[in-house]
């Protein structure tokens, strides 16, 4: 059994504390609001902290999984942040979205400090956080992903270390302009299908044992079909996504047309009042 903290507890960090508990840790929770913390105690166990400080003090590893690059400066180099109190040789895996020059930044800070530091965002949405199969991808030392992946287990159906510090936000922005070019196609399909006059669900048999089969396919062409946007992670935050790895793309010299134009779209998805649909909601710009 291991001292955790986990910082933030939305609808990916609560599930993926929840399965560190039930692992057997001794898990401390902290989340900016304070009523959320209290209610994953009162189902879960464990304690709460009223700062990111005071949940690292003592803590063998912890856990953050917040919303922006701000919100991680924040929480962690703040002057109540998890690098004030956590003590030498220490884990700190980070599991938010961000980019990858803060990842690279904090690896640095912890470095000074003796820690072993992670990015380690995910992917799976909230389904996968619920059940424990989310996919992450690592970037930071051998010697962080060898500390860190026996924890990670508890949610994780795949972890793979893919390089230093930033390596795992660069892979994750790799994973989002894949999403983000296949949501835009699957669209345009099922909308021509629906045009045609053809029966969706004959074609969704037709076509999905092929070659043009895709997670995305599988898990949202119903869904899109009957125009159900209820299903975790929303557009808002895949904009977020994509403006990073537009950003990162730019300062290495890549061309992303397709990203950038989907992300186009989103935008006008965003202005119809969907930034809270999840991603397959593309669909609907299309008249």
């Amino acid at each position: 059994m291991a001292r955790l903290s986990f910082i933030g507890l939305g609808v990916m960090g609560a599930p993926m504390a929840r399965h560190l508990a039930a692992a057997g840790h001794d898990v401390t929770v902290y989340n900016r609001t304070t009523p959320k913390a209290e209610a994953w105690v009162a189902a879960q166990g464990g304690r709460w902290a009223p700062t990111p400080a005071e949940a690292a003090r003592g803590a063998d590893a912890v856990f953050a999984c917040v919303g922006r690059d701000a919100d991680l400066e924040e929480v962690t180099l703040g002057a109540d942040g998890v690098f004030q109190t956590l003590g030498e040789g220490a884990l700190f895996v980070d599991h938010t979205t961000v980019s990858a020059a803060i990842a690279r930044r904090l690896a640095e800070q912890g470095a000074t400090k003796g820690l072993h530091v992670l990015d380690a965002p995910v992917s799976g949405g909230q389904a996968g956080a619920e059940a424990g199969k989310l996919a992450i991808m690592c970037g930071g030392t051998p010697a962080a992903f060898a500390a860190a992946e026996p924890l990670m287990r508890a949610y994780a159906a795949r972890a793979v270390h893919v390089g230093p510090a930033g390596a795992g936000q660069q892979t994750k922005m790799v994973n989002q302009i894949a999403i983000a070019g296949i949501l835009g196609s699957l669209s345009e399909a099922l909308r021509f299908a629906e045009r045609a006059g053809l029966d969706l669900d004959k074609v969704f048999e037709a076509v999905s044992g092929g070659a043009a089969q895709s997670w995305q396919m599988v898990n949202r062409w119903p869904t899109m079909a009957s125009r159900e946007f209820d299903f975790g992670f929303a557009i808002d935050w895949m904009r977020k996504d994509l403006g990073l790895a537009l950003d990162e793309a730019r300062a290495n010299g890549t061309a992303l047309p397709v990203a950038a134009l989907v992300d186009q779209f989103y935008a006008e998805v965003q202005a119809m009042g969907g930034g809270r649909n999840d991603t397959s909601a593309l669909i609907r710009r299309l008249k």
